[in-house]
């Protein structure tokens, strides 16, 4: 890699952007004052990067995506807010991720290796995890928790404060409101919990074992006996030497600002 940065004559870097080795920046593109960018990121053509961001290594940003701008919240007045996104990231075309604001932390974190299709957007204050993917029109709204490895089909809208458990799955086109556990699956229009996230699990190398503990655990929380604090209770029992199903009564026993997403009711 080369030890000085490659940019283009038509972009625009303003100064007091940090721009470390093996950098390079393409046709049309514009870097902000207070921006930086660790070795070996690209952005490819066009992209926009403003505010006090940083992008981490070897992350690749491409067209007319627009990172770092102030964010969509009425109540934003200008407060230093910033935006992190970590290393060896895939950030496609008209992707657009804002920074936090006072209300949320005014910090907004992108974990390592995630993935943004084109036209996916993060809103200010969230935090995502590491090896996230969202596919193509993704909506993630302001102040939401994204854990390691969750994916979000194309086009689904998650709705402010919500989180969304690691290792979970939202299908395309589904509208999420309350919380999705780690490890589950949902879809829908109002997405209800549809079971868990087999093929994710299979193809991230859990085994056979922890994949059957977690059905059973998932049968027993939304069984229709008792209340879901008392099947919470009788989980942790059952399973308390296994630390995947552990993930899930944590993350039940945290209770965000949304309702918890359940299955559809038998009707």
């Amino acid at each position: 890699m080369s030890t000085k940065p490659e940019i283009h004559s038509t972009a625009v870097v303003e100064d007091g952007a940090r721009v470390a080795a093996g950098v390079r920046i393409g046709p049309f593109c514009h870097v902000g004052a207070e921006v930086a960018l660790d070795a070996g990121v690209e952005l490819v053509s066009h992209v926009v990067v403003a505010g006090r961001t940083i992008i981490g290594a070897r992350t690749r940003i491409f067209p007319f995506a627009s990172i770092g701008h102030q964010p969509q919240d009425l109540k934003y007045k200008g407060e230093p807010s910033t935006l992190t996104i970590g290393s060896d990231c895939r950030i496609r075309e008209g992707v657009t991720i804002n920074p936090g604001t006072e209300g949320g932390g005014m910090e907004t974190i992108v974990g390592d290796r995630c993935t943004f299709l084109a036209n996916s957007h993060v809103g200010h204050d969230c935090r995502i995890g590491s090896d996230v993917i969202c596919s193509n029109n993704v909506m993630l709204a302001g102040h939401l928790t994204v854990g390691d490895y969750a994916g979000i089909g194309g086009g689904a809208a998650v709705i402010q404060f919500t989180r969304v458990g690691a290792h979970s799955y939202l299908g395309g086109m589904s509208g999420l409101e309350n919380d999705l556990i780690p490890y589950g699956m949902a879809f829908g229009n109002r997405a209800h919990l549809s079971g868990l996230n087999i093929v994710g699990l299979q193809r991230r190398g859990f085994s056979r074992e922890d994949i059957h503990s977690l059905r059973r655990a998932y049968r027993l929380l939304f069984a229709d006996e008792g209340t879901l604090v008392e099947r919470t209770e009788d989980v942790e029992k059952e399973f308390k030497d296994h630390p995947i199903v552990a993930e899930i009564v944590a993350f039940i026993r945290a209770r965000g600002k949304r309702g918890l997403c359940v299955p559809h009711a038998e009707t």
